[in-house]
This record gives structure tokens, C-alpha cells and sequence, in this order.
């Protein structure tokens, strides 16, 4: 059975915001979520005595649940939480045939899990990639469960304003490995503090005042 479009993920401006949130979160290294993906690697990697190398070049899994709006927690605030990226895991992927995507290098698989209702279950709302050195999230929203109809969506980063005009056909070669990732432009290198000392990663008051919605292609 279809959603209702008030149950298609990306449906209105908070959840267009959680989404901008989790990726400007996933971008920077520097924070909860870069911090945390470093932490579960290095843990891994001991684990199996295998060389600690970047983390970015094994494959994660980055899960983002989008809470309801009227969503309340004990210790801390919707918007805080959404800020410092606390809705959001990764763990690396050590079978890659338990994912449903053949993923080159540089990419990482995503699943993003909506809140209906308050206190309610999280249900699986889109799956797909983050395409690391473009800042860029590649998602299939789900519209139809049961007939696994779907719509494919690709989300770059709010704060950079100059993506390339060939943007989307260096997605498509990048996914089908004409190129490698270190051919794509390191567009994340601006928006992620250990490359760029000076960004400064905004808040969810910010980018949800902005009112300007997911930058799309």
C-alpha cells in the first residue's frame, strides 16, 4: 500500500531539516558522529589485530533516525540533540552481502528510519549512499513498502554554495566505476573541520530557520 505523503520521508520542512542536520554532521570529522565512527573503527580494527588505517576507506554504515517534531527526551532537547548529531549511528560493515548495494570506495551505506507518531516505532523511510568527498547523500525514499516502490533523491550540503555543473554525471560515473573517488572534487574538504580549521558547523536552529529546504538535484 502507498504512503500517505505526510508518511514519505522529506514530506515537510523539519524532517528536510533533520536530514541537511545529519549530513552536515556525517561531513565533519570533528564531530559527535566523526569522533564516534573513529572510536567503533579503531575498536574494530583491535579487535581483529588488523592495521588501523583511515576509517573512511572501509565501509560504514551511517543510520539516521528522524524523530517526530513533538518528540521529547530527559536530559536533553529535540534541537540539541539533532545539533550535536545524537540521531545518528555508524558502525563499520564487516559482510558487505548483508547490505543492498554495491558500493565503491569512498561511498558509505545509509538507512534512514522515521518516527510517525510520538513515542512511537522507528520504521525504515529511505536507504542509500553518502558519497563522501562531495558532501553528498544519494537516497531511494520509500513510497510503497509492500510493492518496494521508491524514489530515488540526491541531498548536498547546505553551506556549499559552487557544486560543480556536472555534478549529477560525476555521481552517475562514480557509481558505476568509470571513475574512482579520488577523481571526484573534495567538496567535503570545506565543510569538515579537520580539513578546514575554519568552518564552523551551524546548529538546527539555523539551518531550520533558514526555511530554504534540502538543496536537491
Amino acid at each position: 500500500m502507498e504512503l500517505l505523503p505526510s508518511e514519505i520521508l522529506a514530506a515537510n520542512k523539519f524532517e528536510q531539516s533533520v536530514l541537511s542536520l545529519a549530513l552536515i554532521n556525517i561531513c565533519n570529522q570533528d564531530s559527535h558522529v566523526g569522533q564516534t565512527m573513529k572510536e567503533r573503527y579503531n575498536t574494530w580494527k583491535s579487535e581483529t589485530d588488523d592495521p588501523i588505517n583511515n576509517p573512511w576507506l572501509d565501509l560504514h554504515q551511517f543510520t539516521i533516525y528522524v524523530p517526530h517534531p513533538q518528540q521529547t527526551y530527559e536530559d536533553i532537547t529535540l534541537e540539541e540533540g539533532l545539533s550535536l548529531g545524537y540521531n545518528i549511528e555508524v558502525e563499520p560493515i564487516i559482510d558487505q552481502d548483508s547490505i543492498p548495494y554495491n558500493i565503491p570506495e569512498g561511498g558509505h551505506f545509509v538507512a534512514v528510519l522515521k518516527q510517525n507518531q510520538v513515542e512511537g516505532k522507528f520504521k525504515i523511510a529511505a536507504t542509500g549512499m553518502f558519497i563522501q568527498p562531495l558532501a553528498a547523500l544519494s537516497l531511494d525514499i520509500v513510497t510503497d513498502p509492500e510493492e518496494g516502490k521508491y524514489e530515488s533523491m540526491v541531498i548536498k550540503h547546505p553551506i556549499i554554495r559552487d557544486y560543480p555543473q556536472n555534478f549529477v554525471q560525476q555521481i552517475d560515473q562514480y557509481l558505476n566505476r568509470e571513475i574512482h573517488f579520488k577523481q571526484l572534487p573534495n567538496l567535503v574538504g570545506y565543510v569538515d573541520q579537520t580539513q578546514n580549521p575554519d568552518y564552523r558547523q551551524p546548529s538546527w536552529h539555523e539551518i531550520y530557520l533558514e526555511g530554504q529546504g534540502l538543496k536537491l538535484f
